[in-house]
C-alpha cells in the first residue's frame, strides 16, 4: 500500500532564465542595493549581477503585468492578469509582501505609478473603461477611482512638482488629472496645430507644468499645462516605449533599437544604437530603459537585459537572455552534464549551464522547434519542427547532421533509445517512426495503432519496447524496433522502463483528481532514485507526489511561479534539479531538488520555501486516514443559515406588492392597539451550534446570545436585560478586553456585526457590507481596537477590522472549509490564527490583504478551539479527537491528550488553561499543559439547591467555558448555562430547549405557567412568575408538536409526532392516558370549555378526533379538509369547533360527532368562541401583511378581554392587532426577538403576559403587556405598518413639481426645439454655378469686390476681434425647486447663493459679484459650515448621470467662498443628482442624500475624500437631510411621508422612523423643513402647514397652522436658538410667509415680504445679525431687517423657465428678457440690477427693441404680438394672425417694416409706417419648418430665416419671395447675424451634436466675431465667417442646459446669454 502523504521532499527555485518585454513596458530598474529588480511569468526577480544570484517574489498568482519603483527604491509596486488580480507592494530585500491591494480592478493591472514621497500609489485597470485608482498603499485603501478612457491606457505618471496631479496616456489621448477629495477629475490635453492627433506611449513630468512624452511615430510631445507647445521630431525612427527620469535627465528607448539620453531641458546629450553593437541584431527593440549615474539598463521585446555603461557605450553587457515570443515547448537534459537544452516557436535552440546559470549556445533554424532529444551519449541533438520535419544537430558545434521530413503534422515527441540505436519519432499524425542512428537515421520501423496525436514516449530500459501516449488518452506498447503492437498484458507488466514521462499508468493514476476526465497534466518525469515524481500542468502548477502513485488523488506538494500551462518538465541527469518551461511565458525555471530531511532542520527552512510549499488543499485522497468525524461537529457543518428570505429583502418585497394593493388602503385602515409588549425574559441559549459564547461582564454580569437577541442576565436578581439591535440568529459572540463592549454577528444576505455596550445597550458600531450569509466566529485584539470576524460564505472570508471606525483593514478568502475559531494574537495585533474543519491556519496582514501559511503537521486534523499562550509564538489548539496541540510558530510542537471527544472551548488563564470538551468535564491545566489541575464533571448529582431549573442530563456537551468572579461559567450543547464553584457545586441559571423545533405551547388556565414541548423529545413546565425556571421535566419517547391544559389545570394534554398522543398529569408529569390513532403529526389538540368534557386531536393527514375524556373513547371524527389541520377553536358552549388547514380553509363541525357544517362569515362573528387561535376568517383579515406569499402568519391568539390579538409569522416577529382586525393590511406594532420563523403564541390567563416560542431559535419568550394606562413611551415600540397611509397633509403645487423635477444631465439633454433634418456640418455642399459648369474663375476677379457679409459700425475704430469672455453678471437665482440655499457669510457682509451651474458670491457694500465655476451641471444645493474651525467653506451638491465615479458622476464640492479654491471634490455614487447637503457640528463630516431612487444618504469626511457610511433613505423623495447642531452623529432626514432620525455609529446608519401614536389622530405628512431645538427636540415642517415637535423619536406636540401653506425651509440659528420658518402664503396683517421663532417654537412674529405677489412663498431662510435672509420661489432674494421689518430686494430673476426672448438696445447697455413666467424685464448691466417688468398675462417667446430704440415687439406664446413704446410702457399696437407660438420678431434696418416669424411655418410681414393697425401686407410661404431666427438685409430688401429642417432661406422684403439663386445671396450685405445655419457658420457644429444642438448665435457688432449657445449649456466663441467644420473656438460653462439666446450687447463689451431652465 503507498503512502498516501505527500512526499517530504521540496522543491526551491533557484533560477529564471528571461525578461519579460513583450506586451509590457518601463518594468526594469535599479533598487537601492544596485539590484536589479523585473519580473517574468509570476515571479517578480531581484538579480544580483556583482554575485549572480537572484531572489523572487512569489505572492502573485497569475501573469504579472506592470512595475512601479518607490522611490527610496526598495519598495516594488508589481501587478497581475487575471479575474480579481491584486497588486503586491513587497521588499526587495527580503522579497516578502508588505501590502496586498485588491477589490477594485478587474481583467488586470497595466499600470503602476508612486507618487513621490511613496505614500500613493496609482493603478490602471484593464477592464473597459480602463478604470484609474489612486491608493493609500500602506493601508490597503482606496483613495479615489475614476473611469480612465474608453481605449488602453499605456503609462500613467504623478506629477512630482506638484502634489495631487497625474498624467496617463494612451490610445490617441493623453489626460491630466487632479485628485482632490475623493475624486480624478480629468482635463484631455489639446493636441491644436502643433502635432498630430496620435497614441501617446509612455511619459515623464518635469517642473513648471511641463510633459514629455513618447508618441508612436517616434516624435517627443511636449506639454505645458494641456496644452502641446512643441515637439520633438524624429527624437526615434518609430515608437518610443519607454521614459525613464533621473537626476541627469532623461532616457528614452523606442522600437527603432536606440536608446537616447536628454539632459533636464530635453536637449539630445547622446544616442545608443543597440543594433550596431556586437550583442545587437536587427529588429531588436527596447521595451524599458533606466538611467542611473553612469549604467543604463535596457529590457528588448525578445527578453534579453542589457546594461550600459555611459562612458563605454558601444560595448553593452548582455546580462540576461531568455527566448522571444512563441510557444515553448522543446525540452532536453544532457545525460552527463549539467546542461539543458530548449527549443521555442521563434525557432531557437539554446543551450543553458545549469551552474553557471547563463545561456552557452544558441542556434537559429529554420522551422518552430516543438521538441528536442539528446542522444545516450551526448553527441546528438534530435529536434522535431512544427512542419513535420526533424532535424539532428552535433551538440558541439551545432551543426547539422541530417534533416528529414517524413510528416507532414508537427512532430511532438522524440527519444532516443537507452542502448542509443535508434530514434522514435512521434508526430502529430498519430504515427511514431523508428529510425536507425548508426545508418545515418534510415527509417526502419512505424508504430501506427493510435488514431491520434502521439504526446509522451518512454523506452524499456533494454530498448526493446515502446510506450506511447495518444491524445484520446490512450496508452499502446510496441515491440522495437519493428513497430509492432503487443497487446498480450503478462508480457507487459514484466517490462522495466528507462524513464517514466507518461500521463497514463497505473503507477501515475494518482496525479488525476478523483473524478475528472481531463487532460490538463502535459508533462510529467519520475525520478527512480528518491521515488519522487513531477508534474506540470495547464494550471502553471508544478507539483511533487510520491511514485509510483497508484490511487488517484494522491496528496502533493504544489509550487507557483509560471502563470499560465507549463509545457515540460525534467529532472536533470544527476536528479539534482528540475527544470520546467513555461508555454506562454516562454521562460525556463530551474528548480533545487531538496531530499527528504530531517525534521531537526525544518526550523530553517527560507520563509520563502513554507510560502510555496503548502500541503495542498485540492489534495483529495481517500480519508481512511482521518478519523471518524464526531457526529456533533458533522451535524454542525451541515446547518446551513441561508434563507428563503432575508429581513433586508422585505422593503423590495413591500414595493413590488405595494402596486398591487394601492386600491385597498383607501379603506379606512384599523389603528394600531394602544397597548404595548416588553421583553421580559427569554429562556434559552445557543449552545448548539456556538462555541465560547458566554462570558462575564465587567460588573460581573452574564453575556449571551439566542434568536436575535443579546442577553445580560444579572445572577443575583434573577432579571435580564436584551440587545435588540439585531434582526436574524447571532451566531457569535466576543467580549472586548475591558469586558464592557461586545462584538455579536448575524445571519443576513449583507449580515452585520454590531459591537454594543453592555451597560447602555446601545450599539457603538454596525459592521457590514462584507460577509455574506452570516458571520461565525469573531475575536478582539488584546488593545480592544481591532476586530476579526469570518464569514459563512464558501471561502469564509477573514476580515481584520477598525471597529470604530467601521473601517475594513484587511481581507481575505479563509478556507473553502468551515472555521471556527479565529483569535488575534495578543502581542501583535497584525497575526492571528483560524482552525477549522481540517485547517489550522497563521496569518498576518499586509495592507489590504492578509498572507496565510498552513500549520506544519502531518495531517491536518480538525480544530475546534484554540488560544495564544504566554508567548507571542505560542499557540494550543483543541481538536475534534479530544487532543490539545501544542503550537511554536507554526509547527506543531506536541500533542496532549485532554478530553473523551471534541475540545469544545478552551480559555487562557492567568496561570494555565480550562478546557471544555463533550464529555461534559471542565479541566483545569497548568500553563504549559503538562498537569491537569483539577476536572469538574457536570452532573445532577452535584446541581445546588438555588439552581433555576434541572439538568436534562449527566455530563452534557460543552460549548463555551469562560471564568471570572471566583467561578467557571459553562454553557452546553442542551442549552443550559452553569456556573461551576471552584469547590465544585453547580448551579444552573438559566436553560432552553434543545436543538429541534419547538411548537407545542400552553398556558395554564389559573396559575402563572406554561408548558412547551418541542422535537428534542422533551415536555417541559415553566414558571413565569419572577423566579423564572423551569419547574418539570420528561423526557418523551418522540417530539411533540401540541400540548394544551385541561380547564382545571390538572391534566395536560400532549400531541406527538409519530401519531399518538398522551395525557399527562399537570403536576408530576406522569401518564393518565395514551391513544394511538394516526399515522401522521398531531398538529393541535385542545380540551372542550368548562368540564374539559371533550378533547378534539388534529392531525397532520387532515383530520380532528374528538374524545370523551371520561369514558376515554373517540366518539366522533371530523371529516371534509383538504390539508393538514393547523388551528382548532372551542366556542364557549363545547359545541362547535372551529378549524383551519393548511389549504387557508376555515371550516366549522359541530362536536362531538364531527358533522360538518357551514356558517355565513356574518354569523361566525356573533358566535362566542372561547378561544381565539385561527388566523383566518373576516375578523382577522387585517393580520396578513401585504406579501403573505412568502411569509405566513403561523399563530394568533386573543387575549382574554377581546381587544388585542397577537400573531407570530414566519419572519419571527410578533405583532400586536386591535381586535377585530377588520379590513386588510391593519396597522400593527410589531416586535423583533426570535429570528426565524415564531410558531406559537399565547396570552397567560390574565393577560398580563404573552408568551412566545420560537421554531428555529428553540426559545421561549416572556413579554409583558403593558396596557393603555400605565406606560410611557420608550423605545421598541414599533409602528411600521406595511403600507404608509395614503393621506399626507394635503396638497401643494410646489412641493408636486419639486418632487417630480426630472434633473438630466448636459451630456444627456435634450433638443430644446424638435427638429428634423441633415444637420448642417453633415450636409453635402452643394457646388456653386461656376463649379457645376466648370468654370475657373481667375485667382484676381475682375468683378465687384464681393461686398462685406455684415454691416459693421466701424465708426473710426479699429476693428480688434474679441479674445475672450469673462463671466461678470449672472441675473438670477435659483428658487423655485431647491431650498436653503441663500447664506450670510462674514457676518452678513456677503450673501451666497447658487444660479444654474455657479455658486455665486455677493458683496452687499459694492454689490459685485464673484463666482465659483468648478461645477460641470446644474448646481441644486449649498450648505456652509458654521464651525470657526472651516470658515467661509461651502458645499455645493450637483446633477449628474450614473454614479460610476466618471467626471459626469454626481458630484460634490467644498470650496472656500472668499477665494474660490476647491478644497474637496466627492464623487457620489448617487445616480442623478444630489438634493441636500450638510455638516456636522465639528465641520469635519458632510451629509448628503441623492437623487437616486433609493435617495441614499452617505456621511463623508469631506478633508480627506472619504466616504464614511451610506444607506438608503426611504424609496420616494427625501428633501433635506440635516445634522443636529450639537452633534458629529446624529441627524434627522425629511421627505415624502417620512421623517427618520439617524444615528452614525461606526460606518453604519442606523436609523428609527418618527413614531406618532402618542398623539392621537396625528397622521404622517410630507415634510419639508427640519430644525432643532435644545433636549434633543426637533422641528420639522410639513406640507399642510403644521410644524411638528419631536422629542427623540417620538411626536409630543403639533404646531398647527405654523403657516396656512407648505413650510417649506426653516433654520436654527446657533447663537440663540432661535428659528426662523418660511411657508407659501398670502401677506395679511397679522401673518406672513416669513416668521421668527422662540428656541420652543411657541411664540413668533410675522414678517411681510413687500413683493406686491399675491402669494408669497418662501424656499429658503438664513438669519445673520439683526437681518434675515430669504429667497422666494419667485427668484427673489431679500434682505429684512428684525427690527423695522423693512424688506430690501437684493437679487432678481424670472421665476420659471426658459427664457426664450433677449433683446439688447441699440446703443446703450440694457437689455430685455422675456420668458414663460408671462413677464418682460428691462436689466441694466452697469447698474447691476432689474430696471422694470411688464406682466403681460401670457407666457413671452421673443422680444427685440426698433432701430432707434424707441419701440419694443414682443412675440408671445399664444401667437399674440405686442409693440410697447420704450418711455411710457404703453402698448402702441397688438395683433394676433397665429394660433401658434411666435419663435422671432424683427424690425427691418430702416424701421419700415416688422418681420414675425412664427411656429406655423410663416413669416408675417406689417408695415408700421400704417399706423398701430398692424395689417399685414405680405407673409413668406413654402418654409419648410417651424421658423428659429431671422435677420433682415442692411437695406432692408431682404430677410434670411434659419428654420427646424436645417435649412437656411432668403425672402425678398416685403413681396415674401424666395430667393433661390446663390450668386445673388452670396453678395446680400446682412444687418445682423443671428442665424445658426449658413455656410458662413458651419464651423459653429461640434462633433457631438447628433444628441443637442445649437441652439442660437449672434455675430458681434464689429463683425468679426460670433458666439453661440447650445444645448449642452456652453457659450462658445468663434472667428467670424468660420466656414471650416469644426472649427477652433473658446468654451465658457455657466449654464446648465440648454442656452436659449445669446446677443451681443451695443458696442461689443458685454455678451449676454439666456438658459432655458435656470433662467439667467
Amino acid at each position: 500500500m503507498a503512502d498516501r502523504t505527500a512526499p517530504n521532499c521540496h522543491l526551491r527555485l533557484e533560477w529564471v532564465y528571461g525578461y519579460r518585454g513583450h506586451q509590457c513596458r518601463n518594468n526594469l530598474y535599479y533598487t537601492a542595493a544596485k539590484e536589479i529588480v523585473y519580473f517574468v511569468a509570476g515571479v517578480g526577480v531581484v538579480y544580483n549581477t556583482r554575485e549572480h544570484k537572484q531572489k523572487f517574489y512569489l505572492g502573485h498568482n497569475d501573469d504579472i503585468i506592470s512595475l512601479a519603483l518607490h522611490p527610496e527604491r526598495v519598495l516594488v509596486a508589481t501587478g497581475q492578469v487575471g479575474k480579481e488580480p491584486y497588486i503586491c507592494v513587497w521588499d526587495s530585500y527580503t522579497v516578502q509582501t508588505v501590502s496586498i491591494l485588491k477589490d477594485v480592478h478587474t481583467h488586470g493591472i497595466a499600470c503602476l505609478a508612486f507618487d513621490l514621497d511613496g505614500q500613493c500609489l496609482v493603478s490602471v485597470g484593464l477592464d473597459s473603461k480602463n478604470t484609474i485608482c489612486v491608493w493609500d498603499w500602506r493601508r490597503g485603501k482606496v483613495l479615489a477611482a475614476a473611469p480612465g478612457h474608453t481605449d488602453r491606457i499605456f503609462d500613467i505618471s504623478w506629477d512630482l512638482y506638484q502634489p495631487s496631479k497625474l498624467v496617463s496616456c494612451g490610445v490617441k489621448h493623453i489626460k491630466f488629472w487632479s485628485l482632490c477629495g475623493n475624486a480624478l477629475t480629468p482635463k484631455r490635453g489639446v493636441f491644436g496645430k502643433t502635432g498630430d492627433l496620435q497614441t501617446i506611449l509612455c511619459l515623464a513630468c518635469a517642473r513648471d507644468e511641463i510633459t514629455y512624452s513618447g508618441a508612436l511615430n517616434g516624435d517627443i510631445y511636449v506639454w505645458k499645462g494641456t496644452n502641446l507647445v512643441r515637439s520633438v521630431q524624429g527624437a526615434h525612427g518609430s515608437g518610443i516605449f519607454s521614459m525613464n527620469a533621473c537626476e541627469e535627465g532623461f532616457a528614452t528607448g523606442g522600437r527603432d533599437g536606440c536608446v537616447r539620453l536628454w539632459d533636464l531641458n530635453f536637449k539630445p546629450i547622446t544616442v545608443i544604437d543597440l543594433r550596431e553593437t556586437d550583442q545587437g541584431y536587427k529588429g531588436l527593440s527596447v521595451r524599458s530603459v533606466c538611467w542611473r549615474g553612469d549604467h543604463i539598463l535596457v529590457g528588448t521585446q525578445d527578453s534579453e537585459i542589457f546594461e550600459v555603461v555611459v562612458h563605454d557605450r558601444t560595448k553593452p553587457f548582455l546580462i540576461m537572455q531568455g527566448h522571444c515570443e512563441g510557444e515553448l515547448w522543446a525540452l532536453a537534459v544532457h545525460p552527463t552534464k549539467p546542461l539543458a537544452m530548449t527549443g521555442s516557436d521563434d525557432r531557437s535552440v539554446r543551450i543553458w549551464s545549469l551552474v553557471d546559470h547563463a545561456l552557452i549556445a544558441r542556434c537559429n533554424m529554420e522551422e518552430p522547434i516543438r521538441c528536442a532529444a539528446v542522444s545516450t551519449d551526448g553527441i546528438h541533438l534530435a529536434l522535431g519542427m512544427k512542419d513535420g520535419s526533424f532535424t539532428v544537430l552535433r551538440v558541439r558545434d551545432m551543426t547539422e547532421v541530417v534533416h528529414i521530413k517524413d510528416r507532414k503534422e508537427a512532430i511532438h515527441e522524440l527519444k532516443y533509445s537507452p542502448d542509443g540505436a535508434h530514434l522514435a519519432v512521434g508526430s502529430n499524425d498519430g504515427l511514431v517512426d523508428i529510425y536507425g542512428v548508426v545508418q545515418r537515421y534510415k527509417k526502419v520501423g512505424e508504430c501506427a495503432a493510435s488514431g491520434s496525436f502521439i504526446t509522451h514516449m518512454d523506452w524499456s530500459a533494454d530498448s526493446k519496447y515502446l510506450q506511447t501516449n495518444d491524445g484520446a488518452g490512450k496508452r499502446f506498447f510496441y515491440r522495437m524496433p519493428s513497430g509492432k503492437e503487443v497487446t498480450n498484458k503478462e508480457e507487459i507488466k514484466m517490462v522495466q522502463w528507462a524513464t517514466w514521462t507518461c500521463v497514463l499508468g497505473p503507477e501515475v493514476n494518482g496525479i488525476w483528481p478523483k473524478y475528472s476526465e481531463i487532460n490538463d497534466i502535459n508533462s510529467v518525469d519520475a525520478n527512480f532514485n528518491n521515488q519522487v515524481l513531477v508534474t506540470a500542468d495547464d494550471y502553471g502548477l508544478v507539483k511533487l507526489l510520491r511514485y509510483p502513485c497508484v490511487r488517484k488523488g494522491a496528496k502533493f506538494k504544489k509550487y507557483l511561479g509560471h502563470s499560465a500551462h507549463i509545457t515540460n518538465a525534467r529532472w536533470s541527469h544527476d536528479y539534482q534539479w528540475v527544470i520546467t518551461i513555461g508555454g506562454a511565458d516562454h521562460s525556463v525555471f530551474q528548480w533545487k531538488f531538496i531530499p527528504e530531511r530531517k525534521p531537526k532542520d525544518a526550523l530553517h527552512i527560507a520563509p520563502q520555501e513554507t510560502l510555496v510549499d503548502s500541503n495542498s488543499e485540492e489534495s483529495d485522497s481517500d480519508q481512511s486516514d482521518v478519523p471518524e468525524m464526531d457526529s456533533e461537529i458533522e451535524q454542525e457543518t451541515q446547518l446551513t443559515y441561508r434563507r428563503q428570505v432575508y429581513k433586508e429583502d422585505l422593503p423590495q418585497l413591500k414595493e413590488q406588492c405595494r402596486e398591487k394593493h394601492r386600491a385597498t388602503s383607501i379603506k379606512k385602515r384599523e389603528r394600531a392597539p394602544t397597548s404595548a409588549l416588553k421583553l421580559h425574559f427569554i429562556h434559552g441559549y445557543r449552545g448548539y451550534d456556538c462555541r465560547s459564547n458566554l462570558f462575564y461582564t465587567q460588573t460581573g454580569e452574564i453575556v449571551y446570545h439566542v434568536a436575535a437577541v443579546g442577553i445580560i442576565y444579572n445572577r443575583q436578581q434573577n432579571t435580564q436585560r436584551f440587545y435588540l439591535g439585531h434582526d436574524d440568529d447571532i451566531l457569535c459572540l466576543a467580549i472586548h478586553p475591558l469586558k464592557d463592549y461586545v462584538a455579536t454577528g448575524q445571519v443576513g444576505r449583507d449580515s452585520s456585526i454590531h459591537i454594543w455596550d453592555t451597560e447602555m445597550l446601545k450599539p457603538m458600531s454596525v459592521l457590514k457590507g462584507y460577509h455574506q450569509y452570516g458571520v461565525c466566529a469573531l475575536d478582539f485584539s488584546a488593545d480592544g481596537k481591532r476586530l476579526v470576524s469570518i464569514g459563512l460564505d464558501d471561502n469564509h472570508t477573514i476580515i481584520l477590522w477598525d471597529w470604530r471606525k467601521g473601517e475594513k483593514l484587511s481581507a481575505i478568502r479563509g478556507s473553502k472549509d468551515k472555521i471556527f475559531v479565529v483569535k488575534i494574537n495578543p502581542y501583535m495585533p497584525d497575526k492571528l490564527i483560524t482552525a477549522g474543519i481540517k485547517h489550522m491556519k497563521f496569518w498576518h496582514k499586509a495592507g489590504g490583504g492578509l498572507i496565510g501559511r498552513k500549520g506544519n503537521m502531518g495531517k491536518t486534523e480538525t480544530m475546534m478551539s484554540a488560544v495564544y499562550g504566554w508567548t507571542e509564538e505560542m499557540v494550543f489548539s483543541g481538536t475534534c479527537t479530544g487532543d490539545i496541540c501544542i503550537w511554536r510558530d507554526m509547527f506543531l510542537v506536541k500533542t496532549v491528550k485532554a478530553h473523551d471527544g471534541p475540545v469544545f472551548s478552551m480559555h487562557a488563564l492567568e496561570k494555565g488553561f480550562v478546557t471544555g470538551g463533550k464529555d461534559g468535564v471542565v479541566t483545569l491545566w497548568d500553563d504549559t499543559f503538562e498537569r491537569c489541575l483539577k476536572t469538574y464533571a457536570i452532573k445532577r448529582a452535584v446541581l445546588a439547591p438555588g439552581s433555576k431549573g434541572l439538568l436534562l442530563e449527566d455530563n452534557p456537551s460543552i460549548r463555551a467555558i469562560s471564568l471570572g468572579h471566583g467561578h467557571i461559567l459553562v454553557g452546553t450543547k442542551n442549552g443550559e448555562i452553569l456556573e461551576v464553584d471552584k469547590s465544585g457545586p453547580v448551579t444552573l441559571l438559566v436553560q432552553g430547549h434543545m436543538e429541534g423545533e419547538v411548537w407545542g405551547l400552553a398556558s395554564h388556565p389559573h396559575l402563572p405557567l406554561c408548558a412547551t414541548v418541542s422535537d428534542d423529545k422533551t415536555l417541559r413546565i415553566w414558571d413565569l412568575s419572577p423566579s423564572h425556571c423551569m419547574l418539570a421535566v420528561r423526557k418523551l419517547k418522540k417530539g411533540g408538536r401540541c400540548c394544551c391544559f385541561s380547564p382545571d389545570g390538572k391534566a395536560l394534554a400532549v400531541g406527538l409526532n409519530d401519531g399518538s398522543f398522551l395525557i399527562v398529569n399537570a403536576d408530576t408529569l406522569e401518564d393518565l392516558v395514551s391513544f394511538h390513532h394516526r399515522k401522521d403529526v398531531i398538529s393541535e389538540i385542545r380540551f372542550s370549555p368548562g368540564a374539559g368534557k371533550y378533547l378534539a386531536v388534529a392531525s397532520a393527514d387532515s383530520f380532528v378526533d374528538i374524545y370523551n375524556v371520561m369514558s376515554s373513547k373517540r366518539v366522533g371524527v371530523c371529516k371534509g379538509s383538504l390539508n393538514c389541520i393547523t388551528h382548532l377553536d372551542w366556542d364557549r358552549r363545547g359545541k362547535l369547533l372551529q378549524v383551519n388547514t393548511a389549504a387557508k380553509e376555515q371550516l366549522f363541525f359541530e362536536a362531538p360527532r364531527g358533522r360538518r357544517q357551514m356558517i355565513p362569515p356574518t354569523e361566525v362573528e356573533k358566535i362566542d368562541w372561547s378561544t381565539w387561535t385561527c388566523v383566518l376568517g373576516t375578523s382577522c383579515e387585517g393580520i396578513w401583511p401585504i406579501f403573505s406569499d412568502v411569509a405566513e402568519v403561523t399563530s394568533a391568539c386573543l387575549s382574554s378581554n377581546r381587544k388585542v390579538l397577537a400573531t407570530g409569522d414566519d419572519l419571527g416577529y410578533v405583532k400586536l392587532f386591535r381586535y377585530p382586525v377588520k379590513g386588510k393590511y391593519a396597522k400593527f406594532k410589531r416586535y423583533v426577538a426570535h429570528s426565524t420563523h415564531v410558531t406559537n403564541v399565547r396570552w397567560t390567563h390574565d393577560d398580563t403576559l404573552l408568551v412566545t416560542v420560537g421554531g428555529g431559535d428553540t426559545c421561549l419568550m416572556i413579554w409583558s403587556h403593558e396596557c393603555d394606562g400605565h406606560r410611557e413611551t420608550r423605545q421598541g415600540d414599533s409602528e411600521e405598518s406595511d403600507i404608509e397611509s395614503e393621506d399626507d397633509g394635503g396638497y401643494d403645487s410646489d412641493v408636486t413639481r419639486e418632487n417630480e423635477i426630472n434633473y438630466t444631465i448636459k451630456a444627456l439633454s435634450t433638443n430644446l426645439r424638435q427638429m428634423c433634418g441633415v444637420k448642417p456640418h453633415l450636409q453635402q455642399k452643394e457646388p456653386s454655378v461656376d463649379e457645376r459648369q466648370g468654370v475657373v474663375r481667375p485667382p484676381v476677379s475682375r468683378a465687384l469686390p464681393q461686398p462685406e457679409k455684415l454691416q459693421t459700425n466701424n465708426v473710426g475704430k479699429k476693428k480688434k476681434p474679441i479674445e475672450d469672455l469673462v463671466l461678470e453678471l449672472v441675473f438670477g437665482y435659483r428658487g423655485n425647486d431647491c431650498r436653503n440655499n441663500v447664506h450670510y457669510l462674514n457676518d452678513g457682509a456677503d450673501i451666497i447663493y447658487h444660479a444654474a451651474s455657479v455658486g455665486i458670491v455677493l458683496n452687499l457694500t459694492t454689490a459685485c459679484q464673484s463666482f465659483y465655476l468648478e461645477h460641470s451641471d446644474d448646481i441644486l444645493c449649498l450648505t456652509i459650515n458654521q464651525h470657526p474651525k472651516f470658515p467661509n467653506v461651502v458645499a455645493t451638491g450637483q446633477v449628474g448621470d450614473s454614479g460610476d465615479m466618471s467626471a459626469t458622476s454626481p458630484s460634490i464640492h467644498v470650496w472656500d467662498a472668499m477665494n474660490k479654491q476647491t478644497l474637496s471634490v466627492l464623487r457620489c455614487y448617487h445616480s442623478r443628482g444630489i438634493c441636500s447637503v450638510s455638516f456636522s457640528a465639528t465641520g469635519k463630516l458632510l451629509l448628503s442624500v441623492g437623487l437616486d431612487p433609493e435617495h441614499t444618504i452617505t456621511v463623508w469626511k469631506w478633508q480627506e475624500g472619504a466616504k464614511v457610511a451610506s444607506h438608503a433613505g426611504h424609496t420616494q423623495r427625501i428633501f433635506v437631510a440635516e445634522f443636529r447642531p450639537d452633534s458629529d452623529t446624529q441627524f434627522v432626514s425629511v421627505g415624502i411621508k417620512h421623517v427618520r432620525f439617524w444615528s452614525l455609529a461606526g460606518r453604519a446608519l442606523l436609523s428609527k422612523k418618527g413614531v406618532l401614536s402618542s398623539i392621537e389622530d396625528s397622521r404622517m405628512q410630507t415634510m419639508l423643513s427640519v430644525a432643532f431645538g435644545a433636549n434633543n427636540l426637533t422641528f420639522t415642517g410639513t406640507i399642510s402647514g403644521d410644524v411638528f415637535v419631536w422629542k427623540e423619536h417620538i411626536l409630543v406636540r403639533i404646531v398647527a397652522k405654523a403657516h396656512t401653506g407648505p413650510v417649506f425651509t426653516m433654520y436654527t440659528t446657533l447663537r440663540d436658538g432661535l428659528i426662523v420658518t418660511g411657508g407659501k402664503e398670502r401677506p395679511s396683517k397679522e401673518g406672513g410667509a416669513l416668521k421668527l421663532w422662540d428656541q420652543e417654537l411657541k411664540r413668533c412674529r410675522a414678517f411681510r415680504l413687500e413683493t406686491g405677489q399675491i402669494i408669497d412663498c418662501v424656499r429658503s431662510v438664513c438669519r445673520g445679525k439683526g437681518k434675515i435672509l430669504v429667497g422666494t420661489r419667485n427668484a427673489e432674494i431679500i434682505e429684512v431687517g428684525e427690527k423695522n421689518a423693512a424688506c430690501n430686494i437684493l437679487v432678481n430673476g424670472h421665476m420659471d423657465g426658459p427664457i426664450w426672448g433677449l433683446g439688447t438696445h441699440p446703443t446703450r447697455d440694457v437689455f430685455l428678457s422675456a420668458a414663460e413666467d408671462g413677464t418682460v424685464r428691462l436689466w441694466d448691466i452697469p447698474e447691476k440690477k432689474m430696471l422694470n417688468k411688464v406682466n403681460l398675462g401670457h407666457p413671452a417667446r421673443t422680444v427685440c427693441y426698433s432701430p432707434e430704440g424707441d419701440m419694443v415687439a414682443i412675440g408671445m406664446k399664444n401667437g399674440e404680438f405686442i409693440i410697447l413704446l420704450v418711455t411710457s410702457l404703453k402698448i402702441w399696437g397688438k395683433k394676433r394672425d397665429r394660433r401658434s407660438a411666435i419663435q422671432d420678431i424683427r424690425f427691418s434696418p430702416d424701421s419700415r417694416y416688422l418681420a414675425v416669424g412664427s411656429s406655423e411655418n410663416a413669416v408675417d410681414f406689417y408695415d408700421l409706417t400704417l399706423g398701430p393697425t398692424l395689417n399685414r401686407v405680405n407673409c413668406c410661404r413654402d418654409v419648410p419648418s417651424f421658423v428659429l431666427q431671422m435677420d433682415f438685409s442692411a437695406d432692408s430688401c431682404y430677410i434670411q430665416l434659419s428654420t427646424g429642417a436645417y435649412k437656411r432661406l432668403v425672402y425678398e422684403v416685403p413681396s415674401g419671395k424666395q430667393v433661390t439663386e446663390q450668386a445673388v445671396v452670396d453678395r446680400i450685405t446682412w444687418a445682423t447675424w443671428t442665424s445658426v445655419l449658413g455656410d458662413e457658420v458651419v464651423g459653429i457644429w461640434s462633433r457631438n451634436t447628433d444628441k443637442a444642438d445649437v441652439t442660437c448665435a449672434c455675430v458681434s457688432h464689429s463683425g468679426l466675431n460670433i458666439v453661440t449657445g447650445d444645448d449642452f449649456g456652453m457659450v462658445k466663441l468663434f472667428d467670424f465667417p468660420c466656414p471650416e467644420k469644426f472649427a477652433k473656438h473658446k468654451r465658457f460653462l455657466g449654464h446648465s442646459a440648454h442656452v436659449t439666446n445669446i446677443r451681443f450687447t451695443s458696442g461689443d463689451r458685454y455678451v449676454v446669454s439666456a438658459g432655458g431652465d435656470d433662467r439667467r
